[in-house]
This record gives structure tokens, sequence and C-alpha cells, in this order.
């Protein structure tokens, strides 16, 4: 019997979101950081996967929470989402969970007014939110912590994504980086980093993604996702973290596999943004940990 074998039959599979030790073991990443930012930047976010054998387990999981919930939606609302409050459900924790972040950052939570749209300075004790583990994660390293935001209010803002951009930004959605020591330009080209994908049979023909956009473009989309950007430094310091993040296009062009349990209506207009549950939209985020070492550097 090798060491390898040994440790698989030490750590038995069960059902239901898995442990950290079953990630480890059973479904280890297949992904590397700078992989996954290349994905996150190609602007198809198709290429995000979850180990196949993962996804079995989710689906069979599904089964067994539509029949006590009544359905996935039900399972969110009345039980997962814990509005304004730590998340003490996942079985995946987060390196923040062990950090006091003041609750009244922005005052009491009751004071602060509701917005007609997400935006940079909701509290993170907020009711309007819920930031929780992804308690199905994707095939990335296992440092990378994948928590999702979860908001009760509308994360793309009409007013900040002008006609020349509404076609690129419904079919690929929001992005951005923070806290970088690198740039975009020198991430590993797409092409070098499809053969992670094999097993999904993904290749460059594939794709389904916008053409390069213009600098006065870029600038749009950039702005587009403002409010994110900033919330997204706001809770992960740069000088500790660094992130990838996405929100997913209007639902009628989302490729990306379920996050966590989630609905998929049709959009009626270019103008309907992504709601995977009615009025309900939410936000990925990748977050790496930064080595003592290159925190000297980011103070210094």
């Amino acid at each position: 019997m090798t060491i390898e074998t040994h440790v698989v039959q030490k750590v038995a599979l069960h059902s239901g979101p898995p442990t950290m030790y079953e990630l480890r073991v059973h479904y280890p990443p297949r992904f590397t950081w700078l992989q996954l930012k290349t994905f996150v930047n190609s602007g198809d976010l198709g290429l995000l996967k979850r180990d196949k054998k993962l996804q079995r387990r989710y689906d069979e999981w599904a089964i067994g929470i539509k029949k006590k919930y009544g359905s996935l939606v039900n399972y969110l609302l009345d039980y997962r989402l814990q509005w304004g409050k730590p998340d003490t459900l996942s079985l995946l924790t987060s390196v923040l969970d062990d950090q006091t972040i003041v609750a009244t950052e922005n005052g009491e939570r009751g004071l602060y007014p509701t917005p007609k749209y997400f935006k940079a300075d909701i509290p993170f004790n907020s009711e309007l939110i819920c930031i929780i583990q992804n308690d199905w994660p994707y095939s990335v390293p296992l440092e990378i912590e994948h928590s999702l935001i979860w908001s009760r209010v509308p994360i793309f803002h009409p007013a900040l994504i002008p006609p020349a951009i509404d076609a690129r930004v419904q079919q690929d959605g929001l992005c951005g980086f923070t806290g970088s020591t690198d740039t975009v330009e020198s991430l590993p080209s797409l092409e070098s980093c499809l053969p992670a994908l094999a097993d999904w049979g993904v290749i460059m023909d594939k794709l389904v993604r916008s053409p390069s956009a213009s600098e006065v473009e870029e600038r749009m989309v950039k702005n587009a996702g403002k409010e994110v950007h900033k919330f997204v430094k706001r809770r992960w310091n740069e000088d500790q973290w660094e992130t990838a993040w996405f929100v997913n296009p209007p639902v009628r062009f989302m490729r990306c596999g379920d996050c966590s349990p989630s609905v998929r209506t049709h959009s009626e207009s270019a103008v309907q943004r992504l709601q995977s549950i009615p009025g309900l939209a939410h936000i990925h985020v990748f977050a790496r940990r930064k080595t003592a070492e290159e925190e000297v550097v980011c103070c210094s």
C-alpha cells in the first residue's frame, strides 16, 4: 500500500459540501493561481470549472436539497444566506473569520441608507449583503479562498454602462484584480493555459467572448465595475491579499458552472442584470493571502 492510497482511505468521502480534507485528497486542484487569473481575464467565464467528480456530488446533493426545501432558491433564502452575519455554516473557512473586522466602519448598519445599486461603502455587516465561502468551489489551488458576496440590491448600475459597452458587459460580465504585483499583460497566454482544461474539452475555437476592446471601451468597462472593485479592496486589504473578482454576465449569456445553488431566469432586455435568484445577485472573489515577503514589499 502506498502512502497516497493510505491517506485516501483515511479521508472518507461523505455527501453534501466537501471539507478541505476531502478537497485536498479526492478533488485536487487542476488550475494554478496564474491560470485562474488568465481565465478570469479572458472574458469567457465558462473556463472556470469544478472537478467533474465534485460536480456529480453537487448534482446528487441538490436533489435532496430540493426535496427538503422545495427548491434551491428556498434553501438559499431560508437557510444558507445569513444576511449581515458572519458565515458560520461553511465547512471551508476564511482567514478573515479569525480577524476582527470593524462592523460599524460606516456607522451602525441600521443607519446605512439602502442604495438602488451595489455600493463600495456598504458595511460588511449590512443586512443588504451576505459574504460566504463557496461551498462547492472551482478546481483552484487550496490556498485560494473563493468567497461569494450575495447582494439584495442589483450590482449592475445602468448609469455606469453606456451603450458602447452594453453588449460587451452583457456577454462578458465584469471582472478585476486587486493587490497584484504584476500586470494583466504579464499573465500567461490563454492558449498556454488551455491544456489544464483538456478534461473538459475546451479549445480556443470553442471560446465565447467579445472582440478586443479599444482603450476607451476598456476604461468604460473598468468604470462599470468600480463600486465592486472598491468594495473588494476594502474587504481584502491589498497589503495582505491579492484577488481576482468577477460578476457573471446577464443570465442568457451565463456559461460558468453553478457557484452555489441557483436558479437561472431569462432576461427580457439588454439592461436586465444578472439575477441568478430574482432580486438577488452575487460577486465571486478569489483571494490569495500574500506571503510575509510580499507584505514587506507592499508596506515598504
